[in-house]
């Protein structure tokens, strides 16, 4: 439905790039290469319309490599709401910490947030990425 995002455009199967959509590199995470998901930049909020007929919500989010290898500063905060309700809060997110893996039940949400937050008063180096992002109905 709508995406807001602190640096450029979000970016669709990238990690967040600079300039126009798809100039990102691709997502990845310690090496591992991703083909489907999501790149931002803190702050961002991506809002789906799931219409309450979804079951689940599974993805792997963290800081990508793409930031990671450009120093290890980065830091950031990533949730996910469902109407408004937090389901989900990965707490501090960083290049060295790895993806979080994340698997919710989303029964009954007609809107999902993916929002991702400065963890460390520093956007530099915030690129992060929804990876594998998927909503499964039963």
């Amino acid at each position: 439905m709508s995406a807001t995002n602190g640096w450029d455009p979000v970016e669709r199967d990238r990690s967040n790039g600079r300039k126009a959509a798809g100039d990102g590199t691709p997502i990845s995470f310690g090496g591992v290469t991703y083909a489907k998901g999501l790149g931002v930049h803190a702050p961002s909020e991506v809002v789906y319309h799931l219409g309450g007929t979804a079951d689940r919500f599974t993805t792997l989010v963290g800081i990508d490599d793409f930031s990671t290898n450009q120093g290890g500063t980065g830091a950031a905060k990533a949730s996910v709401r469902g109407d408004g309700k937090v389901l989900f809060t990965s707490g501090k997110l960083t290049g060295a910490g790895g993806p979080v893996q994340v698997d919710l039940d989303v029964r009954g949400v007609t809107l999902l947030h993916l929002v991702v937050e400065d963890a460390n008063a520093n956007t530099a180096l915030d690129h992060t990425s929804w990876a594998l992002a998927r909503v499964t109905v039963r």
